[in-house]
């Protein structure tokens, strides 16, 4: 899996590195962040820790130290880069306002606010407690986004917007979901407590709230400001407050 995981991020590492090629070709300007943050780095993984660090760190103290720890995640487990990849290409694909990936990895906090958590999550399944909630403090001051450790997050997933997001701990987050900004999922304070467990395929618009011990199907939507506390079955759309479901593809008792 990992020898799987080199490959493939080899392959987008060229793509990227021809993009960042032409954008300084075209504008010197500009190319001189781009050799910077792409060209001078020998793969995908050194550039995206260094990212993460320029992002998160305040100081050069503070930025070489996530860019060390990043480093280190991305060495210890190559599947960190593969699933980096995916997250890239889910927005080149869902995304109208661009087509390449060199835009998202340098403009897109969101992006870079779920790969920190990836390193975050990382460390804190290896019982580096204080380094992971470090990485999530920072990234919710600096890029608003607040993603705990303990959560659970697939590939192909996009945080569009990317402001105002909060995701509580055990949170089940599948693949290819799309957030936008403003969304909160965490628990209710019933006890024990418990929190959402979102599928796949799954959109999840504006402003929305999701809580407690539910379930979200495969290819539901919820709509813009929508509170959602209970099960909402794949394929349906959640709007309004309480939430109410409409177009399920089969009848909801």
């Amino acid at each position: 899996m990992a020898e799987a995981a080199i490959t493939a991020s080899d392959g987008l590492w060229q793509t990227i590195r021809s993009e960042a090629q032409r954008a300084a070709a075209a504008d010197p300007v500009f190319g001189k962040a781009v050799a910077s943050a792409i060209l001078a780095h020998d793969d995908f993984a050194a550039a995206l820790a260094d990212l993460i660090g320029q992002r998160l760190g305040s100081g050069a103290t503070e930025r070489a130290r996530f860019t060390s720890f990043s480093r280190e995640a991305f060495h210890g487990e190559p599947d960190l880069i593969e699933v980096a990849g995916q997250d890239l290409r889910a927005i080149a694909r869902r995304d109208p306002a661009i087509g390449d990936l060199l835009p998202p990895l340098l403009h897109y906090k969101g992006y870079v606010a779920l790969q920190a958590w990836r390193v975050s999550n990382w460390l804190w399944c290896r019982d580096h407690r204080d380094a992971a909630l470090l990485f999530q403090n920072e990234a919710s001051n600096l890029l608003q986004v607040s993603i705990h450790p303990a959560a659970r997050i697939g590939s192909s997933v996009y945080l569009d917007h990317a402001t105002g997001i909060v995701i509580g701990a055990n949170v089940v987050i599948g693949d290819d979901v799309t957030i936008l900004q403003n969304v909160s999922i965490g628990r209710r304070g019933e006890l024990p407590a418990r929190s959402p467990r979102i599928g796949s395929n799954v959109f999840i618009g504006s402003g929305a709230t999701i809580l407690g011990d539910i379930s979200i199907g495969d290819f539901a939507k919820i709509g813009a400001d929508t509170v959602v506390t209970s099960d909402v079955p794949g394929g349906c759309t959640a709007v309004g407050n309480p939430a109410r479901l409409t177009n399920c593809p089969e009848p909801v008792a």
